[in-house]
Parts: structure tokens; C-alpha cells; sequence
């Protein structure tokens, strides 16, 4: 664990986590379906820019990462009319959105069936330590709240399927054809409804969107560089991204459970 500046230690009351990437692996490797869709349709077949299209769509979704599918799909389709080599190309963000998923959901729904039937163990696609992590938050007081870029239906199916739903007082995703930011809504509503101060709250994940939101609302951001293929270690590309977002401490799992209960609280 990595401690990178200090926090008021007010008593944490409210948890939000980031789901895909901070504690489900399900979707680990949804980058190389993403940047194959886009670089194919923002090319049209002109490959003579192919690397030019890569490396723009490669950073991008590097910065993305982390916000409302639909925002990316969003982008995706400005992109293909700026660069104009797919006029024949639809002009409409939410194909898009549905193709992704229609191809990132064949890997998805394969990895999630088999946890659900019970052929592989729900632990394969868990990073290590963070029902451990849970229950010690949940000893302690704190309200669990889960938010998502992914679609509602399919975290909190996930989130099921990997034995989390119970832990969460609220699971939100991304709601059908709508480009609202779950993760900024609930921590506004935890703050204007929930009575809750900035420093009573605590948000987990493993993109720099959740982070930036959490230190905007004056949270306790733990950032996860997660290594999502070993489930445990840190991750230096995403560490570097956390870094820079501001988080308060950054760690690649949640094994050191002791050294962040004791950063916390």
C-alpha cells in the first residue's frame, strides 16, 4: 500500500466502489474489444492510418476509463465524422454502444455462466482480499454502495453472480440509453440527501474517474491498481493514472487489510 497524502480521519461512514477492475474481473480485457471496434470504424477500411487511429484510440480510452460507456460510444461516433474515412458509417452513439457490448458480452457472459453454474469458482474473478475488506468495513459501521459505468442489469447480475450483492445497501449502473455519470450520483445524493460529509466518505476504484469525483466531494479516495490477470500486485500503468487523479493512497489489492483499516480509521 502506498500512501500518498494524508486524510481528516473522520469516522467513514459510507463506502462507494468502482465495480469493474476494483473488485470483479469479470470484464478484464474489455480495452481489446473496445479499440478494435472503434479503429474499425473510424477507419472504413483505409488502413494507410491505421497507426495514427491506434495510438489516438488507445489514449483515449486510457483517459476514459472508468466513465459511462455511452460517453465513450459518444466520442467514438464524433470521431468517425471528424476524420470522415467511414461516411457510410452510422451516426448514432447508442449502435455503437450496443455493438460493444453485443461483442465484449460474448467473453463476459461465458466467464459469468460459469461462475453462476457453479464450473468455476466466483474467486477466480475476484481481487484478492475485497470480501475480506467488506466485512471489516461493515464490522465497523460503514454503508457499501457499489456504482458503475456498465449497465444496471448486468453489474448487479454480476455483482450476484460473484456473491457481493448482499454486501451492497445499492448497486447502480448505467441506466438504458442515458449518459448520466452512476458514480457522481450517488455521491452527490450521499452528501445532499444522506447527511453525509465529504470526509465521511470513502471511494475505492481503479480509474481515475471515481477518484477525481471523490476528491471534488472532499471523500477519502483509495485508488486500486489492480493487475486484474493475477488479481493481486499492483499495476504500474494504473498506479501512474491514480497518481495523477489524486487519490489518497493506492494499493493493487486489498490482502494488506490491516495497514488500510489502519490507514482509514
Amino acid at each position: 500500500m502506498i500512501i500518498l497524502e494524508g486524510h481528516d480521519k473522520l469516522p467513514v461512514r459510507a463506502a462507494i466502489f468502482d465495480f469493474d477492475g476494483t473488485i470483479s474481473t469479470l470484464r478484464c480485457g474489455w480495452e481489446k474489444v473496445m479499440a478494435p471496434l472503434m479503429c474499425e470504424y473510424i477507419l472504413g477500411g483505409h488502413t494507410e492510418r491505421s497507426d495514427e487511429i491506434k495510438a489516438l484510440v488507445d489514449s483515449y480510452i486510457d483517459e476514459s476509463t472508468g466513465i459511462q460507456t455511452a460517453l465513450q460510444m459518444k466520442w467514438l461516433n464524433d470521431t468517425i465524422k471528424q476524420y470522415g474515412l467511414n461516411p457510410g458509417a452510422p451516426d448514432d452513439q447508442w449502435f455503437y454502444k450496443d455493438e460493444y457490448n453485443r461483442r465484449l458480452m460474448l467473453d463476459v457472459a461465458r466467464k459469468r455462466d460459469e461462475v453462476e453454474s457453479g464450473a468455476v469458482p466466483k474467486g477466480n474473478y475476484i481481487i484478492c482480499g475485497a470480501e475480506n475488506f467488506f466485512e471489516a468495513l461493515r464490522d465497523r459501521g460503514v454503508t457499501l454502495y457499489a456504482a458503475s459505468g456498465t449497465d444496471d442489469a448486468d453489474v448487479k447480475r454480476e455483482s450476484a453472480a460473484l456473491g457481493f450483492f448482499d454486501y451492497f445497501t445499492e448497486i447502480a449502473g448505467a441506466k438504458p440509453r442515458a449518459e448520466d455519470c452512476s458514480k457522481d450520483a450517488v455521491i452527490k445524493r450521499l452528501i445532499s440527501e444522506g447527511g453525509y460529509k465529504g470526509g465521511e466518505l470513502l471511494v475505492v476504484g481503479d480509474g481515475k474517474v471515481e477518484i477525481m469525483l471523490g476528491r471534488a466531494a472532499g471523500a477519502v479516495t483509495l485508488g486500486l491498481a489492480t493487475d486484474e490477470v493475477k488479481r493481486c500486485g499492483i499495476n504500474p500503468v494504473k498506479e501512474k493514472r491514480l497518481r495523477a487523479a489524486g487519490a489518497h493512497a493506492v494499493t493493487g489489492d486489498f490482502t494488506h487489510l490491516d495497514n488500510i483499516m489502519n490507514w482509514l480509521f
